[in-house]
């Protein structure tokens, strides 16, 4: 990329009018700025290097013995010596980068053809999938970097056979705590900043993205055997049958999640129906961008109570702390503060937490959807103090007896201390809210699951 002159690198000098404003560098790349080609290289190569300063006194390097053939970005009758930094020269002079520059300075149509590829890729890794493209330009060559999914070629299932599979799911051995988790680290994989992840393609299953130590990589070994046998029993059905319905693992994890939030939400004695809609596929691993999944393994996800400790902590530097990253989280999936507020509080009651500890389960009933995490976090009776030799947890003592009721991190106390959350947690706590809590957590819940479904957002 370095190496375009229409690229990043400009012949032209820095004007130097009454409105100027320089970084003290003055450097010519190209005797030709405006045309397309590897003179830049060219020149790399061609001549010997000298260090000068700039008239502002910055180091750069000069062309030695070089003839003045750069015009000047102003002065049409002045000429100058080609120049360059020290990042340009390291193109030459490193090991690995050189190797790179000489073969395309040798093979120019090579040169133009990588130029091209990574400035499409510089100028739309944001936008997501190629189902998100609009107009007739759209390419037909497929990147690793779209996270590409396979077509679907056979039929979504049907509402009737969405309930036979909620209950197969149910009565699958897997627990409330195990569906709901599994669920969210599927979809809360999507980054709304590049369109990517998310919980259609069920990378989750793949690697690296099962080796992530929030997605629980032992456990993910005895749960996907278990969808996938749901899936083949299914399928199975339906190929004798003779119908063309089919359903995947993606969706599978899905519906698990919605299934025993439906189920929770029961037993708290609030008959409701979680949003479902069919129609994900299944990546395989070579739809994985596997060097990019393994750069953004998370660190922290306030959601799960997830939180990488780092090694050396510099005390004075509150944005280490967990409750920091989990505004960064929940931007990534779009999320508003009241829907921030409702999912961290209905997770923590369905035991959907790192390792499925206690930290944050504020409730005598885990796997029930109640409003307990908020009526506890609240409740005055409780005197909080920091654990021992523990920076980010608390225990939490019932004051008259002294006993040990809670435990919890800097997320859970962050909702009852900072005070546009508080008035949040305030109204999830009241005695009537228990309706409006379950309903709130499925709409946010629906959201999440949903964020990367752009085949139905952009539909052709």
């Amino acid at each position: 990329m370095q190496g375009g002159t229409l690229g990043w690198r400009f012949s032209y000098k820095t004007g130097k009018g009454p409105d100027t404003f320089i970084s003290g560098f003055e450097v010519t790349w190209s005797s030709t700025p405006t045309k397309f080609g590897i003179q830049y290289l060219n020149f790399l190569f061609k001549y010997e290097w000298e260090l000068e300063k700039s008239p502002a006194g910055k180091y750069q390097w000069v062309a030695k013995d070089a003839p003045e053939i750069i015009p000047d970005a102003h002065d049409p009758n002045k000429k100058h010596k080609p120049r360059m930094l020290t990042a340009d020269l390291a193109l030459r002079f490193d090991p690995v980068y050189s190797k790179i520059a000489k073969r395309f300075l040798e093979n120019p149509k090579e040169f133009e053809r990588a130029f091209a590829v990574a400035w499409f890729k510089l100028t739309h890794r944001d936008m997501g999938p190629k189902t998100c493209y609009v107009g007739p330009y759209i390419p037909k060559e497929e990147f690793i970097w779209q996270d590409p999914l396979p077509e679907r070629d056979y039929e979504i299932v049907e509402e009737k056979d969405i309930e036979i599979l909620k209950k197969r799911l149910l009565e699958s051995g897997l627990n409330i705590s195990q569906l709901v988790y599994t669920a969210w680290s599927s979809a809360a994989s999507y980054r709304d900043s590049d369109r990517r992840g998310g919980a259609n393609g069920a990378r989750i299953r793949l690697y690296p993205i099962n080796q992530w130590e929030v997605n629980h990589p032992e456990d993910l070994q005895k749960i996907i055997p278990v969808y996938e046998q749901i899936q083949k029993e299914f399928n199975e059905e339906q190929k004798k049958k003779g119908s063309n319905k089919r359903i995947s693992i993606a969706d599978l994890i899905i519906l698990g999640g919605c299934a025993a939030i439906e189920s929770a939400a029961k037993k708290a004695g609030v008959e409701v129906k979680v949003p479902f809609i069919p129609g994900r596929v299944d990546a395989t691993e070579e739809h994985i961008d596997v060097e990019f999944y393994k750069e953004i393994e998370p660190f922290a996800d306030g959601f799960r109570n997830y939180f990488k400790y780092p090694e050396k902590i510099d005390e004075s530097d509150v944005y280490t702390t967990p409750e920091y990253y989990l505004v960064d989280k929940a931007q990534l999936l779009k999320l508003t503060v009241p829907e921030t507020v409702v999912l961290i509080g209905g997770l923590r009651v369905l035991g959907a937490t790192y390792k499925y500890n206690n930290y944050g389960v504020f409730t005598e009933n885990p796997g029930v959807l109640t409003n307990d995490f908020f009526v506890n976090l609240l409740d005055m009776g409780i005197e909080w103090m920091q654990a021992d030799n523990y920076r980010y947890l608390f225990k939490g003592y019932d004051r008259k007896s002294g006993n040990l009721k809670w435990t919890a991190t800097r997320v859970d106390l962050i909702l009852g201390h900072h005070d546009e959350l508080r008035t949040i947690a305030e109204v999830y706590a009241a005695d009537d809210a228990k309706e409006k809590f379950v309903n709130d957590f499925i709409k946010a819940w629906d959201k999440v699951m949903n964020l990367d479904r752009f085949d139905l957002k952009f539909k052709r």
